[in-house]
């Protein structure tokens, strides 16, 4: 399984997706909304449930993208292939079936997500990011006691005051990753490195960091460079022993974060 790194300026490893789906234009459009998220990248595509066997084995994907309605088997019975030879890969169903047997059969066997076709980019998007944020908590659980167990059961910690509420075209599993970053940094982080930790664009880590120095989760500091704008730099404000703004720094802030 990927390990997850911390705020050391290197992006995380991306999450391995199979995308499996007998239609090609299809599978071509979900390929390119799965690519499109940070952190994710397609390892392949099976269009039969025995490509999809076979390419598993091959190529080890974190996560398989698996349509139920395949042309030789049924996705159901590819999950209990995968489960048999022993592959633990994540399954998350995309599909037009709608029948509660078959939702419920999926369920039974843990999948991670089931989303009904036809379905937008941003509906993806959104069960991607919950995935990963899913997956990071898993790797990163260290079990002291019940609440640590009930948060793995229960597959998603409580969000934080932080995070709970969040202005439109934010996502709570983003905001999350966001603050774990902060709370992880030794020290300060401009949008520019927490871009990089978190696999996000710097834009979008900016806004998310700007919306915690709103909320006074974050604080932001100032780094001069010799030249252009001031550098912001954020740290995380329930750190104990929080800094003041750095001094001047000839080397840094040539552009602002």
């Amino acid at each position: 399984m990927t390990r997850p790194t911390g705020p050391s300026g290197v992006p995380p490893e991306p999450i391995d997706v199979l995308v499996v789906d007998d239609d090609f234009m299809v599978a071509r459009v979900h390929r390119a909304f799965v690519e499109d998220v940070p952190s994710f990248r397609v390892a392949g595509v099976a269009g039969t449930g025995e490509q999809a066997v076979a390419a598993v084995a091959e190529l080890r994907p974190a996560l398989v993208l698996l349509d139920l309605y395949l042309p030789d088997m049924s996705g159901l019975d590819v999950i209990s292939r995968l489960r048999a030879a022993g592959h633990d890969c994540d399954v998350m169903v995309v599909s037009a079936a709608r029948e509660a047997e078959t939702v419920r059969g999926a369920v039974r066997q843990g999948v991670v997500d089931y989303l009904l076709k036809p379905f937008a980019r941003d509906d993806l998007r959104a069960r991607l990011e919950r995935y990963a944020a899913r997956r990071r908590r898993l790797l990163e659980t260290v079990v002291r006691g019940q609440a640590d167990v009930d948060r793995v059961l229960a597959g998603a910690a409580a969000p934080s005051p932080a995070v709970a509420a969040l202005p439109k075209g934010m996502s709570v599993e983003t905001a999350e990753l966001i603050e774990r970053a902060l709370r992880e940094a030794d020290g300060t982080l401009s949008a520019g490195e927490c871009a990089a930790v978190t696999g996000l664009s710097r834009v979008s880590a900016r806004r998310y960091l700007e919306h915690f120095h709103a909320l006074g989760t974050a604080e932001v500091s100032l780094r001069y460079g010799a030249t252009g704008r001031p550098e912001r730099r954020y740290r995380y404000a329930g750190r104990a022993g929080a800094a003041a703004p750095a001094a001047p720094a000839a080397a840094e802030g040539a552009a602002g974060a």
